[in-house]
């Protein structure tokens, strides 16, 4: 058993199945969307800087939605080369942009209209469509995005209380897709179809990043970071790294 207790650290934690992850732990949320700007930023000029451009992948979410709120203050904003950034989404639900349970809704509100990022440089998740004609719309959007052997530099991902993660959760045959970047899943829990990334794609990036906040998240942190196979736990970047950025209240005991 380990239990984090400091208001502020940091531990690389060795799991069951040998996996190896770097788990940050912040007093609060305010702590852990300050870290993770700070990353993105990094990330960002060190892509830019590389590659010309700095391609991200954005998620649903309460606590990604603090990162958003963040980074289009003004402490922020002039920190990056909008301009450079692609956009795209890491999934969404079967709804317009304009519904309250747009993922791209939520990120457009908090973040994409308050930067000057060019409309062509992001690129949403036609919810609006069929379910599979968006799925296969986003497919041909991401591979002309990325190119070819391309890899998102910065994945943003959050986690259910169930373990799952983008909208891959537990028992979708989604998590079994190994050829198509994107497909169309139902939910059963939620009775409701998804759009989302597979596997496949997010195991590539260059960094994937968790940001994990509330107490109703620390039974299933515990159960990915001890080796149990969730959905979030299926996140195992091939040649990247891998970081979470987790509330105290989401991991001050993680039974390893």
């Amino acid at each position: 058993m380990y239990c984090w207790v400091a208001v502020r650290g940091s531990a690389t934690v060795a799991t069951r199945n040998d996996d190896v992850r770097d788990v940050k732990t912040f007093v609060n949320a305010d702590d852990l969307t300050q870290a993770a700007g700070r990353r993105f930023v990094e990330l960002a000029s060190e892509a830019i800087a590389q590659r010309q451009r700095f391609l991200t992948a954005l998620s649903g979410g309460r606590t990604p939605r603090l990162l958003y709120e963040l980074l289009a203050t003004d402490a922020f904003v002039g920190r990056i080369d909008w301009s450079r950034v692609e956009v795209l989404f890491t999934d969404e639900r079967c709804v317009p942009p304009d519904h309250p349970d747009s993922n791209y809704g939520m990120a457009a509100a908090a973040l994409l209209d308050r930067v000057p990022i060019p409309p062509t440089n992001v690129h949403r998740i036609r919810g609006e469509l069929p379910p599979t004609d968006a799925a296969v719309q986003y497919r041909e959007e991401l591979r002309r995005v990325l190119g070819v052997n391309g890899r998102f530099d910065l994945m943003l991902l959050g986690m259910g209380t169930d373990g799952h993660t983008a909208s891959l959760f537990p028992a979708s045959g989604a998590l079994e897709e190994g050829d198509k970047e994107v497909v169309a899943t139902y939910v059963e829990a939620l009775q409701a179809w998804r759009i989302t990334l597979t596997l496949p794609v997010i195991n590539v990036s260059r960094h994937v990043a968790f940001l994990v906040g509330g107490s109703e998240k620390a039974a299933a942190l515990s159960r990915v970071l001890s080796g149990v196979p969730l959905p979030a736990g299926r996140v195992k970047p091939e040649a990247g790294a891998l970081t979470w950025f987790v509330s105290r209240d989401a991991a001050d005991c993680v039974d390893l």
